[in-house]
């Protein structure tokens, strides 16, 4: 396994231990100490594609495990920022913020069946421009949402970076469906191509039993004759 694979799995394995601090309100400064898990996971996130890219390491499963590990990143931490302080530090009421993270989980959970489809059409979709922006854009938001209860003055601009982020996200799944488009048309093309065989039962013709009794009838009267001359002893 190369180094940029090893960054992607590190950030995996820091999702539970952010997790674990950022609900953990008896540490001390847990959201601090939560923001910084997260900078640093975030930061694998931009470590491993320049590897990658540079040093022309770039994998199948980096192109699958990078994205992945970045919707496990971010919907663990809007959900625990939803359920602290009831979606306050989204800058909105509970039901409105639950509404803006509803809509980026439900787009990662579109991109990813999408994904899936492209695979049994033996295609692999990587992450596009627009999708890494909206990813930098919600890390961003993230970082500001994670403090903004202990910095209130950050409160408009977290509003703010928050639903920059959530109409990126909208915008992102518009550009993958029109860039892949064909990619379902494809499949579909192949499931036409394909179809299912139908079994087809192989018909045996009945044999009359009167013919197969003069058959037999006849061979047994036909005299079976031997060469004496041929024969040594």
């Amino acid at each position: 396994m190369n180094l940029p694979n090893k960054l992607t799995l590190l950030r995996m394995i820091l999702v539970p231990v952010f997790v674990f601090v950022c609900v953990a309100t008896f540490i001390p400064f847990n959201t601090f100490i939560a923001l910084g898990i997260f900078i640093i996971a975030s930061f694998t996130d931009f470590l491993d594609g320049y590897i990658a890219r540079k040093k022309k390491l770039v994998t199948n499963f980096g192109k699958f495990m990078d994205p992945l590990a970045d919707k496990l990143l971010v919907i663990s931490a809007l959900i625990c920022l939803l359920i602290m302080d009831d979606g306050s530090r989204m800058g909105s009421s509970q039901i409105i913020a639950m509404i803006g993270v509803l809509i980026i989980v439900a787009r990662e959970f579109v991109i990813s069946g999408f994904r899936l489809v492209a695979s049994d059409a033996g295609v692999v979709i990587a992450a596009s421009m627009w999708g890494k922006v909206k990813t930098v854009s919600t890390m961003i938001a993230i970082c500001f949402m994670l403090v903004v209860e202990e910095i209130p003055v950050l409160r408009t601009v977290t509003t703010v970076l928050f639903w920059i982020a959530v109409t990126l996200t909208v915008v992102s799944l518009a550009d993958y469906i029109v860039k892949n488009a064909d990619v379902m048309s494809d499949f579909k093309s192949k499931k036409k191509k394909h179809p299912q065989s139908k079994t087809k039962t192989a018909t045996v013709p009945a044999v009359d039993a009167s013919d197969a009794s003069v058959n037999f009838e006849a061979a047994a009267k036909t005299p079976v004759t031997t060469d004496t001359e041929n024969t040594t002893l």
